[in-house]
């Protein structure tokens, strides 16, 4: 099993949910009922996050046995294992099958990297032929409020138009250049980020795209539009 690094990435995705969380905490009521994750990885940047604030509870569900077993380790190093629980499983499956508690946001960075099919260098990163697979999936799953990264590179056309047709608005995000690491510069994976560009489905430079991390309502009472702002911040 590799084990995947970025920090930029890792660093960018945890602040940018502490702000949201911490901006809109009254109105996505995290301090009365847990905040669900799809995918822990080694789960230093929400740990940090939940040491930050302490009122936050979160469910994370990782398919990754290494990884719950890094995660639990990181979590119990920063002593927040009270309230950072993970659990080994399929996200889909089990976040809303226990506990009773209402659950009405799900966090996530989920893997984004496009290729015609998971024969890259690290398929664990693998997101799909357009890289927006799992992102999709859970704002098909049903929660009034999602915050997940969004690549520019990972066809954030369908992303943005799936996410308004199913009654979501841009309420804010945080966005970030990134360089191409190893995975992204793979010639396969650089190749077929190529061609989603030039089909006007996402941006990448010659060596970088954006990540934005953004907060999705559904819920009517948290004001807030900014899905052309977040185009416009994706290069689209």
């Amino acid at each position: 099993m590799t084990c995947f690094s970025s920090a930029d990435e890792s660093a960018h995705y945890g602040f940018s949910v502490c702000v949201l969380l911490q901006q809109y905490r009254e109105r996505l009521g995290w301090e009365s009922a847990p905040v669900v994750e799809l995918g822990t990885g080694d789960a230093s940047a929400i740990a940090d996050v939940v040491q930050g604030l302490p009122g936050l509870r979160v469910r994370s569900f990782d398919i990754s046995a290494d990884s719950v077993r890094r995660a639990r380790a990181n979590i119990a190093e920063r002593g927040v294992a009270d309230r950072y629980t993970v659990e080994l499983g399929d996200f889909f499956d089990q976040a809303d099958a226990a506990g009773g508690e209402r659950v009405t946001t799900a966090i996530a960075n989920p893997p984004y990297i496009p290729a015609p099919d998971r024969d890259i260098l690290m398929p664990e990163l693998w997101g799909g032929v357009r890289g927006n697979d799992l992102t999709l999936q859970l704002l098909k799953a049903g929660y009034d409020n999602v915050v997940t990264a969004v690549a520019s590179y990972a066809d954030p056309v369908t992303t943005l138009s799936t996410a308004a047709d199913l009654g979501y608005r841009v309420v804010n995000f945080l966005a970030m250049g990134l360089d191409y690491g190893p995975y992204s510069s793979e010639p396969k994976v650089r190749e077929h980020i190529r061609r989603i560009v030039a089909e006007g489905r996402g941006w990448a430079g010659d060596d970088e795209y954006m990540v934005a991390v953004a907060l999705f309502t559904r819920d009517p009472g948290i004001p807030g539009q900014r899905a052309d702002q977040l185009r416009r911040a994706l290069q689209l």
